[in-house]
Order: structure tokens, then sequence, then C-alpha cells
């Protein structure tokens, strides 16, 4: 008997259910929510609205907002959509002469691909003054990307199309039997996926050294392997946020792996930090976004800074603790000697007593 064609899309469906009920494949958010704010103005523009392939586009988003209101920056670096970024000046902040605060984000965009693009809305995320968060959405911009090729003369004759071969061959079944061990596959994957991670967890020994000796020591390995010779960028930064997200997360006990950028500077800033230890992580951490997801590709001199920046940050850390632990003895120790004083004083009254 013949199984007709329409059988392979109600298979190909059934996968992609499937797919969608895997727990480990997507996340969604549903409280993130656009709401106008008064004082606040997004606005968004391109140098040019038509571009041959290759060409490159000055992309600008201001946001104009009240002092009274903290702007959390956005997710630039991985939301220009089909774009490739070649350079870049986030966060360039101005204060108006009415009292607000003008920041503007620029980048220089390429793309190699023809057709009608849109560099997508950004979710824009400000904290008002009583504390609640809001969330504003910029305007999407249109981008029409045209081919080099000139036009063909419209007198120019057209071959006509051939016609289609017909195979005589039917391969329903084997399109049947493809899919169905491609579920089991993908189910067996997912199987042993999590016990790998469950054992891992399980035997995983705990490193009792130091935060900042575990974070030195891994730099140092970073350091071997040599990723900025051989140009791998992005490799390169995913080591060196991965070492800073951790470091900070055994010093100041909070999940900082699990976070996006946003949220992680957003439970940062509330800590009690050294000096300009979260300006230079926010620079960080945006710059490696970009490289990370946006197809940045740095200069080496600012990637060599960048490992420079993460270790002096750590040891600006590692000083200042030690410091509080030397200031927390020394308080105990002077209240242990003030008790003991205050003993051998009431034994000495007794005795006169």
């Amino acid at each position: 008997m013949r199984i007709y064609k329409p059988v392979i899309p109600i298979i190909i469906s059934f996968v992609f259910l499937l797919l969608l009920t895997a727990d480990s494949f997507a996340e969604i958010d549903s409280t993130a929510q656009s709401e106008k704010l008064a004082g606040v103005e997004i606005q968004t523009s391109i140098n040019k609205a038509e571009i041959y392939i290759g060409d490159l586009v000055e992309y600008k988003l201001t946001i104009i907002y009240d002092s009274t209101i903290e702007l959390i920056p956005p997710p630039l670096g991985a939301n220009l959509g089909a774009f490739d970024v070649k350079d870049y000046q986030p966060d360039i902040e101005t204060k108006l002469d009415d009292g607000r605060i003008q920041s503007e984000n620029k980048f220089i965009l390429s793309t190699f691909t023809t057709g009608d693009y849109v560099i997508p809305s950004i979710p824009i995320l400000f904290t008002l003054p009583d504390g609640t968060q809001k969330v504003m959405y910029s305007e999407s911009v249109p981008i029409k990307v045209v081919s080099l090729l000139f036009d063909t003369d419209d007198d120019q004759e057209i071959a006509p199309l051939k016609p289609q071969y017909e195979f005589k061959r039917d391969y329903t079944w084997y399109y049947i039997i493809g899919s169905i061990l491609l579920i089991l596959l993908l189910l067996a994957g997912i199987i042993i996926r999590r016990r790998m991670l469950k054992s891992k967890d399980d035997s995983e020994p705990v490193d009792l050294r130091p935060a900042w000796e575990i974070a030195f020591e891994k730099l140092a390995f970073l350091k071997q392997n040599n990723y900025l010779q051989n140009s791998e960028f992005k490799s390169y930064y995913i080591e060196l946020t991965d070492i800073v997200r951790l470091f900070h997360e055994k010093m100041y006990k909070q999940n900082f792996r699990d976070m996006t950028t946003e949220e992680f500077l957003a439970a940062f800033q509330e800590l009690e930090l050294p000096e300009s230890l979260y300006e230079n992580t926010k620079k960080f951490l945006q710059h490696a976004d970009l490289v990370k997801f946006a197809k940045y590709i740095p200069e080496i001199e600012r990637s060599k800074s960048d490992y420079e920046l993460i270790h002096q940050m750590i040891e600006q850390v590692r000083v200042d603790t030690l410091k509080k632990e030397e200031e927390i003895r020394l308080i105990e120790a002077q209240k242990e000697k003030n008790k003991t004083e205050t003993v051998v004083a009431s034994k000495a009254d007794e005795v006169k007593s």
C-alpha cells in the first residue's frame, strides 16, 4: 500500500513538539512587558536605509530619561539580528540642560546577504524611584540590503524551465524510519546527558582553597591556551567571563553563573564592593558579550588588557577581604581583652572587700 506524502510533515511536526517538551532546550521569560514611562524617550536611527552587501551602516540607540530613574544597560550584544558588529561605542552618557540624562549607543554593522532585514526592538529596563522595574522597547529599524550585481536587461530571453525529474522510487518509509531513529537518539542523548551531569555533581570534589587562588590558577591556564595567538577570541572571552563569575559567586555566595549579564549587574550593584569594582566589571561584561554573541572581533591589545583587568579586580577583592577579616579579628581581640580586664578588676574588688 502506498503512503502519501502528507505523512512526512506530520512526522516532522511530532519531532518538533517533542523537542519543545525538553526542559533543557528553552526557557521562556513571560514577566517582561513594555510600558510607557513619563520622562523617558527612546530613539533609534540608521544613517542609510538601503545598503549594498558589505557596506557599513551606523545604528544608533538613544535613551533619554529623568535623573530619578535608573537605566539598566540593554543587552545590545545579543539583539542586532543578522548583522555583524564591526565597531561600537556603548553607553555614552550626557547630562542635558533640562536635567535629564542621555545615553547613546552607536554600532557599526554589516552583512553579506541580500534581502529585507529588520534590526529588532531592544528591551530596555528601568528602575523607578519606588524600586519597581519597568520595561520599554525600542522601535525596530528596517534595512534593505541589495546585491552589487548590475540589473540584467529586460529584453534578454529566458530559457524555459526543464520539466522536473520524476523519481519512481518511493522514499516515504525511509523518512518514517529515519524520523523514529532521530527521536530515539534525541531521547537517549537527553537521558545520558542528565545522568552524566548528575554523576559529575555527586563525584566532583570540593575545592577548599580561597576563591582568589582558584581564580589565579584558572587565569594561568587560560594564558597557556594560546587563544589570542590563534584568533579564538570567542573561546577566550567565554573562559575569562566564567572565571570572573565563578570568583564573585564564591566570594559573595550568589549564583551568578546562571544569571544573564543584566541580572548579574543588578544583583552585583546591591553588594558592598571595593571602589570602582562594579564599573570595571560592567564595562568588561558588556564588551565580552559583544565578542561572544555579536561576532565582534576585538584588538589583541584590548583582549590582553581585559586579562590584566580581571587579574587586578581579583587582587582588589582579595586585599579588601583580608583587610576586613583583620579588622574583625582586632575587634574581637579587643572585646576579649576588655572582658578579661573586667573580670580581673572584679576579683580585685572582692579581695579588697
